[in-house]
Formats: C-alpha cells, sequence, structure tokens
C-alpha cells in the first residue's frame, strides 16, 4: 500500500510529496501545491526515565507501562527513544531492565521504538551535587558482573551506560563498554580533567546532559564541565527545558558542540502531571513548580530529572532564540541517529530510501513547532484533534 503526505520541508521551506511504500520512504519530489504543514524526521530522545505518570523506574513497572510511555512520546513527535533505568537496587534496576526488553520482545511497536536501553548509575559519584537526586545508598563501584546481569536481563538489548570516571575500576569498564559496542556516557562526576581525558582515550563518547549532575558551586576553571565541553570527540546531551541550562549556557555548548550536540529531555514519569509535591521510587520527596522546575523538597539546586517533553523543550529553546528551528530538529534527529550509528540506516533523515518515521507540525508565531502528526512505519500513530486536514492523501 502507497501513502503520500504532501508537506513543506523542514530545510527548504519547498512544498514536498512524500510517497511512503512498506514503511519506507520510496520518494520525495518537490510540487507547487501549498501546504499547511511542516514535515521532519521523527524525534529521538535519548533519555526519557517516564511520561505522563508512567514511572520506568517503578518497582512495579509492567510491559504496559513501556508500551504506555512509547504512546505519550508519540504524542510529542518522538518515535524512537532510549528508556532509561537508573540508580537503585540491584533487584529494581534488573526488574526495569528485563521488563523493558520484555516489552520489546512482545510488542513490534514498542521494538521499533526502543533504540536501546540506557542505564544512568549506579557507577557514579556518590558526592552531593554530582550525583544529582539519585539515592547515594545504592551508588556503587563499577562492576562487570553486574553489568552482565544487565546485559542478559536485557537479552543484549543495552545501548549506553553513564558512569563517573572517577570510580574505582572506571576506565577499565569503559573500555568494556567500547568493546561491545556500548556508548559509555560521562554524567554524574566529579572527575579531575586528567581523569576526563583518561576517560575519553578509553573510549567514553558522551557526555550525559552535560552542565548538569554537578556541584551546584564550582571553580571558575579548570572544571569538569570545561574539559568536557572542550573535548572534540564527546557528544554532549543536553536539556532545553530552561531550568536545566540557562538560556545563555545551552546557546554557548551549542555552538560548541555543533554537529556533536543532543538535545534530549530527561523527562520523568512526573512530565505531564500538574504541580506539586510527589513522592519518588528513588528519592526524597520531589516539587513540580509551577514553571516545570522539578527539584529534590530540600533544596532547589538539585534537580531531580524534567517535567519538560522533548517537543516542548525544543520549542522553548527556538522561541528564546537559543537556536533556530532547524537546528533544535537535527538535534534531536540527525545527531542522537549518528551517536548510535543509525544514521546508516537512514533513521534521523528526511530522504528516499529512510524509514517512513517523521512528524507533521504547524508552525506559527506563538507556536513554532506544533505537533500534528506522528508517522511511524508509514502509519499515523498520533494525530491531534485540531490537525485532521492532516497532510495525507
Amino acid at each position: 500500500m502507497e501513502t503520500v503526505f504532501t508537506a513543506r520541508h523542514w530545510q527548504t521551506g519547498r512544498t514536498v510529496k512524500v510517497d511512503v511504500a512498506n514503511g519506507t520512504i520510496a520518494d520525495i519530489a518537490e510540487t507547487d501545491e501549498a501546504a499547511q504543514l511542516s514535515i521532519a524526521p521523527g524525534l529521538i530522545d535519548i533519555q526519557v526515565n517516564g511520561i505522563g505518570g508512567h514511572d520506568l523506574n517503578d518497582r512495579r513497572i509492567t510491559t504496559e507501562t513501556v508500551r504506555e510511555v512509547v504512546k505519550q512520546l508519540y504524542r510529542g513527535g518522538v518515535t524512537r527513544f532510549c528508556p532509561t533505568v537508573v540508580t537503585g537496587p540491584k533487584d529494581r534496576m534488573l526488574h526495569g531492565i528485563r521488563t523493558i526488553a520484555a516489552a520489546c520482545a512482545a510488542d513490534p511497536t514498542v521494538n521499533r521504538a526502543v533504540i536501546g536501553i540506557h542505564v544512568e548509575g549506579p557507577f557514579i559519584s556518590a558526592e552531593d551535587g554530582p550525583r544529582g537526586a539519585h539515592n547515594k545508598d545504592w551508588v556503587r563501584d563499577p562492576d562487570e558482573a553486574e553489568f552482565m546481569e544487565w546485559y542478559d536481563a536485557a537479552g543484549g538489548k543495552i545501548c549506553k551506560v553513564t558512569l563517573a570516571p572517577e570510580k574505582p575500576g572506571a576506565i577499565a569498564f569503559i573500555r568494556m563498554l567500547k568493546r561491545m559496542g556500548i556508548v559509555a556516557a560521562i554524567g554524574h562526576t566529579g572527575a579531575s580533567e586528567e581523569q576526563i581525558r583518561q576517560a575519553v582515550d578509553a573510549g567514553a563518547s558522551m557526555s550525559t546532559h552535560l552542565g548538569n549532575g554537578a556541584h551546584p558551586y564550582l571553580k571558575r576553571h579548570p572544571n569538569y564541565i570545561w574539559a568536557q565541553l572542550a573535548d572534540d570527540r564527546l557528544w554532549a546531551g543536553l536539556i532545553p527545558d530552561g531550568h536545566h541550562l540557562p538560556d545563555s549556557t545551552l546557546k554557548c555548548m551549542i555552538r560548541v558542540k555543533g554537529d556533536k550536540a543532543i538535545l534530549t529531555s530527561d523527562a520523568v514519569h512526573l512530565a505531564g502531571l500538574p504541580p506539586g509535591r510527589y513522592a519518588t521510587g528513588f528519592n526524597d520527596d520531589v516539587i513540580l513548580e509551577e514553571d516545570g522546575l522539578l527539584h529534590v523538597a530540600h533544596t532547589r539546586d538539585i534537580l531531580a530529572g524534567a517535567a519538560t517533553p522533548l517537543h516542548i523543550g525544543m520549542e522553548r529553546a527556538v522561541r528564546a532564540n537559543v537556536c533556530s528551528l532547524d537546528e533544535a530538529v537535527r538535534m534531536a534527529t540527525l545527531n542522537p541517529a549518528a551517536l548510535f550509528g543509525l544514521d546508516r540506516q537512514g533513521i534521523g533523515r528526511l530522504e528516499a530510501g529512510s524509514p517512513a518515521d517523521f512528524i507533521l507540525y504547524r508552525s506559527g508565531q506563538d507556536r513554532p513547532f506544533d505537533i500534528v502528526q506522528t508517522v511511524s512505519g508509514g502509519t499515523v500513530i498520533y494525530e491531534a484533534c485540531e490537525g485532521k486536514e492532516g497532510g495525507r492523501e
């Protein structure tokens, strides 16, 4: 079955007809027709802890939890993502990893959406500040045997591990991850410049939420943020919610990292829920403020993940003149795809031969990035009620 979508190309602004057949983009051709909507590749979010009340780190996580997270992400134009399991007791982490893998095995839609599992911690700094909202009681040193338990539970579906390079055994652990083709990411660290360099030399290739998971106050230079920002070998995950990074800092980091800048949400299950005080399964109470700031209850200086979905963070960065919409889309599509080598399969691109994963959106002065349709494998999997005019023929 062939389907045609007509919309303005996200980069050129010219109207194009996108022919889809068998889940793949068969052809893209410019046309003189008018179009109300724009079209871009489906978004890729490499750090999702949960969303819309569905928590990937809850002890009671089920395969249905994972399916609901996928559905919620579709609403924001995310067609692929990395479910994130954070620092916790061994049994809870294993249960989460095993359940995500089981959801992928049971549901082709979930399996298509999940790039792989991101394990954030527990091999991180125990220091206040760098540890962030992770529970100190569950922080531990890198352990290859524990990692292999995760790997087996995931059926090999682990794509990324975040750890602190100053931990005992971390450098050897990073070398092991590189040999296995798994992204070793630096995060929740208080490392020295030399320790950062050793980690990158060993194979670390990314900074998880650069500028966060850090001391609230740092020596101006040198420090571990500058060291990661300056190393051209490191990709950088950046959270554009307006709370994790000031606009000026985010803009500078984007400019320095260029094609290795990646926008990600770090969304937790409270994303999309009303403001208030909440109990979580991984730390003390947290407070979700009216403006979307999510922090541990005892201090606003330590954030507890993000409550802003990726597409909304992208939109606010554009409105704040941090970057253009074209730049924001690239940092949430092609760049994360390239981190995992998925760009070689056409993922993150809008071109003939690519998987038919894309979004149609409306761009106006007040809402420059209003998602109207999300398409995965050539099928419309989300359609906003007000957007029924769509772009399909």
